[in-house]
């Protein structure tokens, strides 16, 4: 017993029945009086005694249960609240548990691993009897991890419910451990964080304006910087917006200048910045005008026309290999259906292996 089933050494076993269920092991304390939880005094006086059923770790594949008869006693401290306790086994049960210390142990790690259902799933192969409702019950129930001393904190925020509930994520950026989940994305609630756990030196943070503000006010003298991922990000949209800005100069595909799109913007274009040279406000011309408010602001950035006639932007396609044959097809007038034909029959020729021809034409 004290080698294979140490945590028992506190009772005394009886007997062990085998059942269609599993194993039944009936128990009792070894110990001849019991300590009160409230003040702590030892007590002989027995009230009462009552079997006490505690599901316990398998062995050999086999669910246990232990049928452990424990004491009530009576507390004889004059300043005592508590009349009647029942007796506790340390390292084996607490008040009002149904499972073993060691049990809870086990299941805690398995809901950590693999949370709900798949913990459920692990257990039960393990000989475990527990739903995926009491792992994240007992997951919930684990107190939160010291947060310690942070040098380099991470700051990013994500979406609960996106475009409209978000929050903040904490890491240490140094060991990748998660610190601590803000319900918000607010300064506030960043400064306040930061002015209970003293000691951050550099804070990696996005571009976030509110996040800047609370380091400023949270922990002023750390240093605010940005990851890798940000700072590659910022520097790419920095360039399309620049190349966007510049395509009128290094665009040399000839554009028809008579094209509705290209007229429909230069009447836009011209009546919304004739309105802006009388006075009139961006929310008032897109009362005048009834279109949106960012399709005004739109054509108010752009001083000239040309910034918004901007060459077509083609992504990655399946054409792309072919564009110069459809292109060379079109301006001899091929029909459409012809050119989609010759190209679907030539790469099914490619696609084809040798000699698979001659059957099809035999």
């Amino acid at each position: 017993m004290d080698a294979l089933l140490p945590h028992l050494a506190g009772v005394v076993v009886e007997r062990v029945e085998r059942t269609g269920s599993g194993v039944l092991v009936w128990a009792h304390v070894r110990a001849e009086e019991g300590v009160c939880p409230s003040c702590g005094r030892r007590s002989r006086r027995t009230h009462s005694r009552y079997d006490r059923a505690l599901a316990d770790c398998p062995v050999a594949g086999e669910q246990v249960v232990l049928r452990l008869r424990v004491r009530r006693f009576f507390c004889d401290g004059q300043d005592c609240r508590v009349g009647t306790f029942a007796e506790q086994v340390d390292g084996l049960t607490v008040k009002h548990a149904r499972r073993t210390s060691l049990c809870r142990k086990a299941l805690e790690q398995v809901g950590l691993a693999l949370a709900g259902r798949a913990g459920s799933r692990l257990a039960a192969r393990l000989g475990f009897a527990v739903g995926w409702n009491t792992l994240l019950r007992l997951v919930r129930a684990l107190p939160d991890p010291e947060v310690g001393t942070v040098e380099v904190l991470g700051v990013d925020d994500f979406s609960i419910k996106r475009g409209r509930k978000y929050a903040t994520l904490l890491i240490d950026a140094v060991s990748h451990r998660r610190v601590d989940v803000l319900p918000d994305r607010k300064a506030e609630t960043l400064a306040e964080w930061l002015r209970e756990h003293p000691g951050v030196q550099v804070v990696c943070r996005d571009g976030s304006a509110a996040y800047a503000e609370a380091i400023r006010q949270g922990a002023p003298t750390a240093v605010q910087a940005s990851d890798r991922w940000h700072l590659w990000h910022g520097l790419a949209a920095a360039v399309e917006k620049c190349v966007v800005a510049h395509a009128a100069c290094w665009n040399t595909t000839p554009r028809p200048a008579g094209s509705a799109l290209a007229a429909r913007t230069r009447e836009r274009h011209a009546a919304v910045h004739s309105l802006l040279a009388q006075g009139v406000g961006l929310l008032e011309c897109s009362r005048r005008l009834g279109w949106s408010l960012n399709t005004v602001k739109r054509y108010a950035r752009a001083d000239r026309v040309e910034e918004l006639l901007r060459p077509p932007q083609y992504g990655a396609c399946l054409v792309d290999a072919h564009r110069d044959l459809v292109r060379r097809r079109l301006a001899e007038k091929t029909p459409v259906t012809r050119i989609l034909a010759a190209e679907s029959t030539a790469a099914t020729a490619r696609s084809r292996p040798p000699g698979a021809w001659v059957g099809a034409v035999r």
